[in-house]
């Protein structure tokens, strides 16, 4: 496994180190299950916006509570390395719930970000209710049309393209 992948319990200290050294750190998170293009630019966006990307996964359990059964396609150790292995990456940990709150509030990121699909209002409350206290800066990237892992998931069941 990558030395980019660390517990969820070693977050808080390795994201403060970063910043008491005045790095910008930015935070996102989701399931990432069949990484494709769509997810690849959309992490790459959110690098951008500072010196450091945070990444939080579904573990497989919130994952299929999230998507239904038959969910994740791939394990959250693979997911885990898939992302850690993106050079825009720069942390990945996997987070057991379905909301990210203790993730983000783990991070404390000055920059959060969510897709297009998203809106600031849209977010969970208590999501929400975290950055607020954090004074982190919420950041939509626009979706990717096109691009979704269910869509791979019905083409690759279809046999289509």
């Amino acid at each position: 496994m990558s030395l980019k992948v660390i517990d969820l319990m070693d977050v808080p200290k390795r994201c403060e180190e970063l910043r008491a050294g005045g790095k910008k750190v930015v935070a996102t998170n989701g399931c990432f299950d069949l990484l494709h293009v769509g997810h690849v630019r959309y992490l790459q966006a959110a690098r951008a916006l500072g010196d450091f990307l945070a990444v939080g996964l579904n573990s497989d359990d919130s994952v299929r509570e999230l998507k239904g059964i038959g969910r994740p396609i791939t394990s959250e150790n693979d997911r885990a390395e898939l992302l850690a292995a993106l050079q825009c990456v720069d942390l990945v940990t996997v987070f057991p719930q379905i909301r990210a709150t203790q993730f983000i509030a783990a991070v404390r990121p000055a920059i959060y970000v969510k897709g297009g699909d998203y809106r600031a209002e849209t977010l969970d409350e208590e999501e929400r209710a975290v950055l607020k206290e954090i004074g982190a800066e919420i950041r939509l990237i626009p979706f990717e049309a096109g691009y979704s892992t269910s869509r791979l998931i019905e083409q690759i069941c279809k046999g289509t393209r």
